[in-house]
């Protein structure tokens, strides 16, 4: 039984939806299985990161920023698709050094993340947008 998560984004960062997550595993009566998760869009990505510390969250958008900067940057005059703004070629390329989809255990209903760990919708793009998640357990 498939379905889709739509998820609002204000700009790049990411964006925590476990107990969106908790609540559709609740809904649908889960048991034992697999939930897989896939980001249905080209410039965000999916991640299990760590829910504790927000400074997390902080660095890892700083890191991806100092990797791929902005088509602006003098360092990434190569890139030739720039012509939907500084921000969406170097979205294409953090999108395509990290995950989007992803597979989670579920026992007894219950992902079976680790203490500190949460699911996260990466954005990699400076405006707000819609973006969805495609959800499936078996």
């Amino acid at each position: 039984m498939p379905e889709i998560l739509e998820l609002d984004t204000v700009g790049a960062g990411l964006y925590e939806f476990t107990t969106d997550l908790i609540a559709w595993l609740q809904q649908i009566g889960a048991g034992d299985g697999l939930l897989t998760l896939m980001v249905r869009h080209t410039s965000a990505s999916l991640l299990i990161q760590e829910n504790a510390d927000p400074e997390v969250q902080t660095d890892l958008q700083a890191f991806l920023e100092r990797l791929v900067p902005p088509a602006t940057d003098p360092s990434m005059d190569y890139l030739c698709h720039t012509y939907e703004g500084p921000d969406d070629m170097p979205a294409h390329i953090k999108a395509s050094l990290l995950p989007v989809t992803l597979g989670i255990p579920v026992q007894d209903g219950q992902m079976m993340l680790g203490t500190w760990q949460g699911v996260y919708l990466f954005e990699h793009r400076h405006r707000p947008h819609r973006r969805q998640v495609a959800l499936h357990f078996s």
